[in-house]
């Protein structure tokens, strides 16, 4: 990695860690409903209006059912409102229903935070659509994912308790006091770099460009048309024009970010000069994404009376992470060794000297995309300013791993917390029976229950990932979407449902998925990808409150260390990455020997 990549990621973690904190000291205060009166005043004139009882404490089985039932009914709403779109207002353009298969693959994207397109946005959604069905789903996944987290952290910190927080209250407190400021911050921000946000008709621009020759005129017999002296007859030149999509795009821009949810309001996500217009607008981004999951981190320290625990997992994340990009943005910066070689057409040579500039905008370059590209799946959120397709090898596997790991090297908002936190019951296990002690964590004691219920969370998605990959490389629909044969195609499918089941919703932009096939077998690992963790995830939380906290004594592995930290990496890279070992090897591995050693 260049100079420039090194000070690009030493500021990027500096200027995170700055961000975090005072973020995490009010967050803390909101989850603790420690809110000022009017505020208090604010919230509770939904709570009245719902019928909610603020101050009621859920067990986890009825915490669990009104998140699923929550989610449930937005993904009835999320696909009425699509296939509704052509008779609904805001539709400008004239945009048809949205089809069946399409509708219910995107509602379930968005409903658990995965946030998969496989359609164009600024061809595809009516501005109604993508404010009332992407926009507000944006909002309402991260605080579901929020709330999980914040629910099994209770479950630590609590003594002898059998609840763990109201959904209600939590969800709401999430979007209103966290949420929606940080995005209407963030909104305006993205407009002054130029973000458009508008409810304008799209716009035609005519462009520089005349025909260079003039097309001659044909006559009913199919003939061209010559006039008295014989010549042809010709139409007059004409400039070209293009149509300029508009649409409310900063407001949507800042909850994808915020909320890590990737969903793009453009086809070309992050890469469109109307979502990510400078390099400062890029660098925020980026922040952006990170922001609250580092946060949570602090927000998990205090809340269990430790900061030195928050600390620890922050840690581990950030470790896993800055070896991610080392790795990612050296690959790219080598290039392709065919096109550096001697023989090679100049140009060419010449470009790739300089790295793989492949599939990225000039404005951002290798390093800031290589960073990006680590950032967006390291964090659940999917947005991208390159296509992850173009990639080397080892490029475009280093995003891959950061998927497989579980989303939880700071992952999504809430949702890459609870991940490493199971993980984190796992390692305790494991060095538990490694030094012959009952395990325990923060005081409350890993028995058979927790370790079945991490056994679950943690084995349920690369379950629905391979197995879909499975289905997809032999069904003849599966196969019919590929766009490069060989080892290449397989990481395009094995790209595909990685995301989906970790619930990032970035692509490697080379497979046809917008398909039948491909949008309701994707639809069902989203679905099993998201909520096939968080209930289990929830009964731990439930699990732990009830137990008593122990007193840490001599014996007790101090779970706050450099030596933690290493065992908690170790575990998450073993456990987490081992199941998918020989699919990376027929994917990326493969291709990189073959682009190498050729």
């Amino acid at each position: 990695m260049d100079k420039l990549g090194w000070i690009n990621l030493v500021v990027f973690m500096t200027v995170l860690l700055l961000a975090a904190w005072p973020l995490a000291r009010w967050m803390h205060r909101v989850v603790e409903g420690r809110l000022p009166r009017w505020m208090r005043a604010v919230e509770g004139g939904f709570y009245k209006l719902a019928g909610i009882k603020a101050d009621e404490s859920m067990h986890w089985k009825r915490y669990a059912v009104a998140l699923l039932l929550f989610n449930f009914v937005g993904l009835i709403a999320a696909y009425a409102l699509q296939r509704l779109q052509a008779v609904l207002p805001l539709n400008p353009q004239g945009m048809a229903a949205i089809t069946p298969d399409s509708a219910f693959n995107t509602a379930v994207s968005f409903v658990t935070n995965t946030n998969w397109q496989g359609y164009g946005g600024e061809s595809t959604m009516s501005y109604l659509t993508q404010m009332l069905t992407l926009a507000v789903q944006n909002f309402v996944s991260a605080a579901t994912g929020i709330a999980v987290v914040i629910a099994l952290i209770r479950g630590f910190a609590g003594k002898l308790q059998s609840t763990i927080g109201n959904f209600w209250v939590d969800l709401t407190r999430i979007t209103l006091w966290v949420l929606l400021p940080l995005s209407f911050v963030f909104a305006i921000f993205l407009v002054g770099q130029g973000v458009i946000q508008n409810f304008d008709p799209y716009k035609d621009a005519t462009t520089l460009e005349v025909n260079a020759y003039q097309n001659p005129k044909m006559g009913a017999d199919g003939q061209p048309l010559k006039d008295d002296k014989g010549q042809p007859v010709t139409e007059d030149a004409k400039t070209d024009v293009q149509q300029i999509p508009m649409g409310p795009v900063a407001s949507q821009e800042a909850i994808k970010m915020l909320g890590t949810n990737g969903g793009g309001f453009f086809n070309a996500n992050s890469a469109h000069p109307y979502e990510n217009p400078t390099p400062l607008a890029n660098f925020v981004q980026m922040e952006s994404i990170f922001v609250i999951p580092a946060a949570l981190c602090f927000v998990f320290g205090f809340m269990v009376g430790d900061r030195r625990q928050g600390v620890a997992i922050l840690a581990a994340m950030s470790a896993m992470f800055i070896v991610g990009v080392i790795v990612c943005t050296g690959a790219e910066q080598a290039g392709n060794p065919h096109l550096t070689a001697l023989g090679v057409d100049q140009a060419q040579s010449a470009l790739q000297a300089g790295g793989n500039m492949e599939g990225k905008e000039t404005r951002f370059g290798i390093d800031a995309s290589s960073l990006f590209a680590v950032i967006t799946t390291a964090a659940s959120c999917g947005a991208v300013n390159a296509m992850h397709d173009s990639l080397t090898p080892i490029g475009g596997m280093v995003p891959l791993v950061m998927m497989q790991l579980g989303e939880v090297v700071f992952g999504g908002v809430g949702t890459g917390l609870y991940g490493m936190l199971v993980f984190a019951i796992l390692a305790v296990f494991i060095a538990g029976l490694m030094i012959g002690r009952t395990p325990e964590y923060l005081g409350k004691k890993i028995e058979s229950y927790e370790m079945k219920m991490t056994s679950i969370a943690i084995l349920v998605t690369p379950l629905v990932v391979l197995v879909g990959t499975a289905i997809a490389v032999l069904a003849a629909d599966g196969k019919a979407g590929i766009a490069n044969p060989g080892a290449h195609g397989f990481s395009e499918i094995l790209y595909a449902l990685t995301s989906a089941g970790n619930n990032n919703g970035s692509a490697f932009a080379g497979l046809s998925a917008n398909t039948p096939f491909y949008n309701t077998l994707l639809a069902f690992v989203m679905w099993l990808g998201r909520f096939g963790v968080i209930v289990p995830v929830l009964a731990m939380a439930g699990s732990l409150g009830r137990k008593k906290r122990t007193v840490q004594g001599a014996g007790t592995m101090p779970t706050h260390g450099p030596l933690f930290i290493v065992l908690l990496i170790g575990t998450v890279l073993l456990v987490g990455l081992l199941n998918y070992v020989p699919a990376l090897a027929l994917g990326p591995m493969v291709e990189h020997l073959m682009l190498w050693g050729a």
